[in-house]
């Protein structure tokens, strides 16, 4: 089973940040280069891990690799996407300096609320046997062709198990953290974030599942940034 793979990014004396990516991206991703240029920039020393695309337990090959890099960093800053934001749930609050989420997989879309789905998480495969594709316009209109080629167009059924385990057992909202999200998201449950994040603590934003990818991403990256310097005050 493939293993956590962590890239570090910046200067050594930078402001430590952990960057938990969404499922299927990698660093060296187009859109998520782009945002990691920013980020280091901004004076951070990136953590970015690359989760892996086929699980069979959340806590082992998910949290763990993450809460073991935290506790050996000094009051990290955490910044996540998609998937990332489901494994930063269950991450302690107070080990942060702040909590920033990027269209966090809270909830599943409409689209995997089906009886067949549902059936087929049942069966342990560790094979990535369910049609899981996205489109470029999905993904958001400034996705890489390479992206789009590299990105899962199959999932295992033990991967989405233990998803919506994870979901169905999330630990309560932090009042201190920051979502960013679009309300029409194609991939993940707007509604679910809608539900568990007060509207003082979150900002929408167009274009897709990816912020990074988005066409409005120069507007919101002033304050995805300031949201990571600052918390979810730093948006009032």
């Amino acid at each position: 089973m493939p293993r956590m793979r962590r890239v570090d990014y910046g200067d050594d004396d930078g402001d430590p940040l952990v960057f938990v990516l969404g499922w299927g991206n990698r660093p060296e991703h187009d859109g998520v280069q782009w945002l990691l240029d920013r980020l280091t920039d901004a004076g951070y020393r990136v953590s970015a891990f690359e989760i892996p695309r086929t699980i069979t337990d959340f806590e082992s090959e998910y949290l763990a690799p993450v809460r073991e890099r935290v506790t050996a960093l000094d009051s990290p800053r955490f910044l996540s996407h998609s998937t990332g934001g489901l494994i930063g749930r269950y991450l302690d609050g107070d080990a942060f300096e702040t909590r920033t989420y990027l269209s966090p997989w809270w909830g599943f879309h409409d689209d995997l609320q089906n009886p067949v789905v549902s059936l087929l998480m049942r069966v342990p495969l560790a094979r990535a046997v369910l049609p899981a594709s996205a489109e470029k316009e999905e993904l958001g209109e400034l996705a890489s062709d390479d992206w789009v080629a590299d990105s899962p167009d199959h999932a295992a059924p033990t991967f989405l198990r233990e998803a919506k385990r994870a979901q169905a057992e999330i630990p309560p909202f932090d009042a201190r953290d920051a979502v960013f999200y679009n309300p029409d998201d194609p991939i993940v449950s707007a509604s679910a974030i809608e539900m568990q994040t007060p509207p003082e603590n979150r900002r929408a934003f167009e274009g897709g599942h990816e912020l990074f990818n988005s066409k409005s991403r120069d507007d919101h990256v002033d304050d995805v940034l300031a949201a990571v310097r600052g918390g979810a005050s730093a948006l009032e």
